[in-house]
């Protein structure tokens, strides 16, 4: 009489296991075939842990199988299930270190022009003006780039409204991401945002390096560099090592921003980069309420200035609540149509008539 699938599995299913259950309610019995009165079989363990320990209990199948009528011969194979394949870990991207050595001043591929928008101080709103002119350039059929070269007070993925870490398919390429009509890159989507960035200035050389040389721009018009406040390693790194257009410097009209802007043009002047013009933010105050208009810092001081160097003034930008609320919540003020859309409208107006962007 010809043996069965029924019969064999009526047998292991009396193979009690050390963890629980048997083979058959444990569901370890695979390929089952039966040639004539040949039964061949695997048993096929949840881990090679476990496989390793279940030498005895194949030998047990085996013989119960080959005790029942009609077996004439069995062969019982025992193997595991591998650990679950890992999914392809993204190559590894190192952000600073060291800068390569290079000879002479980086063209970065695909970029018509390079733009450094600067000021001798913190907290005249220079990197709110990066922005929301790169938007406004954009709004006005330019292929724009930002880069946000404040190392240690990375602003713009907050002022762009992403964050995402950009990819790199190779370990070495990286690829910008892309905000309200920008091609955009921050060393703050490459590091996390609750930690401090504490570099030397070689560390800071080479971020800036690897920003300029790595990042897969593509064609852009202009390239925006949103520099830190100073007169440090990151702006003497990009007037040397990046054939760069100019500068553009952002103060407020008060006579201490005047004082640390002077510095910033001293240093351009000194590194024989041009000063494209100077732009005065925070220029005006208009109140919602009753329409009157005041200077909280004064007015005319960046205008008077550009008139006693020389250097074009390419106009004066207001300061109101929507600038503030627009930049926290990710949506620069220059995406909308009101007063201060239309101040860095005409900014990028005159960018363009003059060539510079």
């Amino acid at each position: 009489m010809a043996i069965t699938r029924d019969q064999i599995e009526t047998a292991l299913g009396k193979i009690a296991l050390p963890q629980g259950g048997t083979l058959v309610s444990q569901d370890m019995v695979r390929a089952l075939t039966i040639d004539g009165g040949t039964v061949r079989f695997v048993l096929e363990a949840p881990s090679p842990e476990i496989a390793q320990k279940m030498e005895p209990i194949r030998a047990a199948a085996e013989q119960m199988v080959a005790a029942l009528p009609g077996v004439d011969q069995v062969s019982v194979a025992l193997t595991a299930h591998g650990p679950a394949p890992k999914a392809p870990e993204p190559p590894s991207l190192k952000i600073g270190g060291h800068p390569k050595p290079q000879e002479g001043p980086l063209k970065v591929p695909g970029v018509d022009r390079i733009l450094a928008v600067a000021s001798g101080k913190g907290g005249v709103g220079k990197s709110t003006v990066s922005s929301n002119l790169a938007v406004a350039l954009a709004r006005q059929g330019r292929r724009v780039g930002l880069l946000d070269a404040d190392i240690y007070g990375p602003s713009q993925p907050r002022m762009m409204g992403t964050s995402k870490r950009p990819a790199s398919p190779d370990g070495k390429t990286i690829i910008p991401l892309e905000a309200h009509g920008v091609t955009f890159m921050s060393i703050g989507l490459m590091v996390d945002a609750a930690k401090a960035v504490v570099w030397r200035g070689p560390m800071l050389m080479g971020a800036l390096q690897q920003m300029l040389g790595q990042v897969q721009w593509g064609d852009l018009d202009v390239l925006i560099v949103d520099l830190p406040p100073g007169t440090g390693d990151v702006q003497l790194t990009l007037c040397t090592k990046a054939e760069l257009t100019g500068a553009l410097v952002v103060s407020t009209p008060q006579d201490v921003a005047l004082l640390d802007a002077r510095k910033a043009l001293d240093m351009f002047n000194t590194l024989k980069t041009p000063v494209l013009g100077l732009i005065e933010n925070m220029s005006g105050y208009v109140c919602e309420k009753c329409g009157h208009e005041a200077h909280i810092f004064g007015q005319g001081g960046v205008e008077a200035e550009a008139a006693a160097l020389g250097l074009p003034f390419l106009g004066a930008l207001p300061i109101d609540l929507e600038t503030r609320v627009a930049g926290d919540s990710g949506t620069p003020i220059a995406v909308g149509d009101g007063v201060v859309a239309q101040a860095y409208s005409a900014l990028a107006r005159r960018l363009v008539d003059g060539g510079m962007a």
